[in-house]
């Protein structure tokens, strides 16, 4: 008996009396094949389906197959399932075992849906965004339409009390719990030094699981890479007789996944390496022994950049246990966790819901394909972000899938009837107006944007292959004709990935009703790269060569083509898939555009403008003509007559981003500037000619004088400063900070206003006899810094007290002076003496 068997009693009361339920049974228990079988005679189902909702295709479609077992019928019987393309159901169907997206376009057909007597939501602990979505729009119906239709949540290991009163209607729902399991699990400990690759110390525990225990073994790791190269390093050296290998991943076609998933053959052992396809609602039969990489590779969707990508992160410590409870289906298990005991404290309780982290464009399609326009008017566990969910609706505008107003086009629902990502449903919908090989070849780029990429890289680790899509196109069409090379085109490829596209890509042509031997226009890829991704239109910028290639995104976000690229030469790209870490992006997928294909595409978003900027490298203003894609100049060209107060802005934004020193500063402007400084020293209501107030204040002293002048050399900063003081303001400045002081020699000498705060008058000693007191401005209260000077022009004094000077130190000097230059004059009384401008004695 398995350990749900006692609590159904309790279950089919509580949703007789209640409606709505919650249960939580622990992996192994039973769940999923057991509660659906055992609501079939439910009076309240009155003959209606049962729906459950499985999150992976593969679930689904085993979890079907085997209720069917269990009734000794045939799948499409009383039991069916429906995944994307492939459906199973008949008139006497009545457990619908579909996946979540399915049961999202079920609601928006048929809001109340009126076949249904009860909807089943399995692993709710996983929280998908098509879960929380289904949820909601299940609750809303039920609140709105069908009162009568039950909701069972199941769930392993998420906490049933926030469920429950999100479901239940004037309380919470009854919570149903199901303990123990059907046989218990060893758990073993097996640290990974810190120096060994997560591939060979699980394939050394994988042989030593073979040796030490029995049953087959089941691997968890985080993807179809690591799980390749498990396999490489497990055939290494043989196994023991009769083991054989199988891998178990989304990207492997439905007759491997199923092989993979069916019982041994008899004398043998089966080693199953996994994604966390293999986590939840997956029964493998003969699976005793789990290895737990404690890895998982989970979507992450930054709305900064408008992309999704893959992430490897720590699996929870819920998600540990379902793994670890794979072990336990069919008899007493081991799980070896490829990490220290006490490192199992430190993973976080569940996963995080998606809805709070993906990208929320499905989403918000299907809300609006339902009528949904406010969110809030649904009942969520987490609701979705604001921000996020206003860059998906923004998005789906520029797929012409909403209205200015929000609303679901036409378009739009054509998209969401087709169940895959708005953006490829677009470049699908969008390729069928254009014909048959143009729809084609989309069906190709969809099947392989789904699909992990069909090239691997040229050596082990190297995370660069070719970003060329066309090239990915041509290995499909090889491998459709019969191909069976692991190298094709001059690339290493993945024939297996290679043929699950090519299998993904006529499944489409099927749905859009291409004929089979329609070849797809392979030159038309870029075009339909950029359909689905109009943002990522790139365009190149700087260098040429081929080492590496750096572009700019429409949307104003750098981006870099690394290794030797048969696209680096390309000025335009469509890029499909960017990632990396720190720095710029990098283009992993694209294909070449040419300008008329922009044009031609975009022509009602492109903007003509008439700019008048800034060009730094040539210090100047530049006034251009220009076709404007996003942040993509496609087109540009001179402009005549440009707008003069446009010009002048550029002009003084330019001054702000070089500085003030940057200037043209002319000897007569350094000269007023500096006499303005000291006058504003000397006296605050001259005016502040620092580089700070100048720069602050370039609308008022300098614009008005750049009439006419597009270069920063052109600018007359001394007639800009002089317009700034009214005539009166300039004879007030030349009275207080005079430029020149008259000697007694009669020599007029430049006074010097370098430091404001000690202007200078040099000159020639003997042109001062006379002389007796310091000459002051600033209405006499600066006195001047005095340098005498010798006939060659040196300074012999340095004196704000020339009287005292005359006292003193006057006769040293005179001294020295005198037997280095005895043609001078050097009087014994310099006060009466006669001041020269020459070496003539009296």
């Amino acid at each position: 008996m398995l350990p749900i068997t006692p609590v159904l009693p309790d279950l089919l009361a509580a949703l007789a009396a209640h409606g709505t339920a919650v249960l939580q049974a622990p992996p192994g228990a039973g769940k999923t094949t057991r509660v659906p079988l055992a609501l079939l005679d439910a009076p309240w189902l009155a003959g209606r389906r049962i729906l459950m909702l499985e999150p992976r295709r593969l679930a689904a479609r085993t979890a079907a197959r085997y209720m069917a077992t269990l009734l000794g019928e045939e799948v499409g019987g009383t039991v069916g399932y429906r995944v994307r393309r492939d459906t199973r159901v008949g008139t006497r169907t009545r457990i619908e075992v579909v996946t979540e997206g399915i049961l999202t376009r079920m609601l928006q057909s048929d809001p109340a849906l009126e076949e249904a007597g009860v909807v089943i939501f399995d692993e709710f602990h996983e929280r998908s965004l098509h879960a929380d979505l289904g949820l909601a729009l299940t609750l809303q119906s039920r609140a709105l339409l069908r009162p009568d239709l039950r909701l069972l949540v199941m769930s392993a290991t998420l906490d049933g009390a926030p469920v429950a009163r999100l479901i239940g209607d004037d309380a919470p729902a009854p919570v149903i719990t199901s303990e123990g399991r059907a046989f218990p699990v060893e758990t073993r400990y097996v640290p990974r030094p810190r120096d060994t690759r997560v591939e060979a110390i699980t394939a050394r525990v994988v042989r030593r699981a073979l040796a030490d225990d029995d049953g087959d073994v089941l691997v968890f790791l985080p993807g179809a890479g690591e799980i390749a190269r498990v396999q490489r390093h497990l055939a290494d050296e043989p196994l023991p007789p009769g083991t054989y290998v199988v891998p178990l991943h989304g990207s492997l076609e439905q007759q491997a996944q199923d092989r993979a998933i069916a019982p041994s053959r008899p004398g043998t052992r089966k080693v199953v390496l996994a994604t966390t396809i293999a986590q939840t609602s997956l029964t493998i039969e003969g699976v005793r022994v789990v290895v737990d990489s404690g890895l998982a590779r989970v979507p992450r969707f930054s709305p900064r950049t408008g992309m999704t990508r893959l992430e490897t992160s720590r699996v929870s410590a819920a998600g540990a246990e379902q793994r670890r409870g794979r072990a336990g289906r069919v008899a007493v298990g081991v799980c070896y966790r490829l990490w220290d005991e006490y490192e199992q404290h430190a993973l976080v309780p569940f996963d995080r819901p998606e809805i709070l982290e993906a990208d929320l464009t499905p989403l918000a399609l299907e809300l609006a394909a339902a009528g949904v326009n406010d969110p809030l008017e649904l009942r969520w566990l987490d609701a979705p972000p604001e921000a996020a969910l206003a860059g998906a609706r923004e998005l789906l505008r520029e797929l012409e899938a909403l209205d200015t107003t929000g609303r679901v086009t036409p378009h739009g629902r054509a998209l969401a009837a087709l169940g895959t990502h708005p953006r490829l449903a677009h470049m699908l919908v969008r390729a069928q107006d254009e014909g048959p090989a143009s729809a084609a070849a989309a069906c190709d780029v969809v099947a392989l944007l789904e699909q992990r990429d069909v090239l691997r890289p040229a050596r082990e680790g190297d995370p660069t292959t070719d970003a060329d899509m066309r090239i990915r196109l041509e290995v499909l069409r090889d491998v459709a004709s019969g191909a069976t090379a692991s190298r094709l085109h001059g690339v290493n490829v993945d024939i297996a990935t290679a043929r699950a596209a090519l299998a993904e890509s006529r499944q489409w042509r099927q749905a859009l009703r291409i004929p089979r031997n329609v070849e797809p226009d392979v030159d038309r890829c870029g075009a339909l790269l950029m359909l689905a991704y109009p943002e990522r239109i790139a365009q190149r910028r700087g260098g040429t060569g081929r080492a590496s290639a750096r572009y700019l995104l429409r949307s104003g976000t750098g981006a870099e083509l690394m290794g030797a690229q048969s696209l680096a030469e390309g000025a335009y790209l469509a890029v499909a898939e960017l990632g990396g870490f720190g720095g710029e992006p990098r283009v992993y997928t694209a294909a070449p555009v040419t300008l008329q294909e922009i044009e031609s595409a975009f022509a009602g978003q492109l903007m003509d403008e008439s700019v008048v900027e800034w060009d730094e490298a040539a210090r100047a203003v530049r006034a251009r003509h220009r076709t404007r894609l996003g942040a993509l100049v496609l087109r540009e060209s001179p402009q005549r007559d440009p707008d003069p107060a446009a010009v002048t802005a550029a002009l003084i934004a330019g001054v702000r981003l070089t500085g003030i020193d940057a200037l043209p500063w002319s000897e007569s402007a350094a000269t007023l500037r500096a006499r303005l400084a000291f006058a504003h020293r000397a006296d605050p209501a001259w005016p502040d000619v620092s580089d700070a107030a100048l720069e602050a204040t370039l609308e008022e002293w300098l614009a008005p004088s750049l009439f006419g002048v597009i270069r920063l050399d052109q600018v007359d900063v001394h007639r800009a400063l002089e317009a700034t003081l009214s005539w009166e303001r300039r004879q007030a400045l030349d009275r207080f900070a005079p430029t020149h002081w008259e000697v007694p020699s009669g020599s007029r000498i430049r006074i010097d206003y370098a430091d404001p705060a000690a202007p200078v008058l040099a000159v020639r000693l003997q042109e001062v006899f006379g002389m007796q007191e310091t000459p002051r401005i600033a209405s006499g209260r600066v006195p001047l810094t005095v340098h005498l000077l010798s006939p060659a022009h040196r300074p012999v004094q340095v004196t704000q007290d020339l009287a005292g000077f005359w006292r003193g130190s006057y006769f040293d000097v005179k001294k020295e002076m005198k037997g280095r230059y005895p043609k001078h004059y050097w009087p014994d009384d310099p006060l009466v003496a006669e001041p020269r401008r020459g070496t003539r004695k009296p």
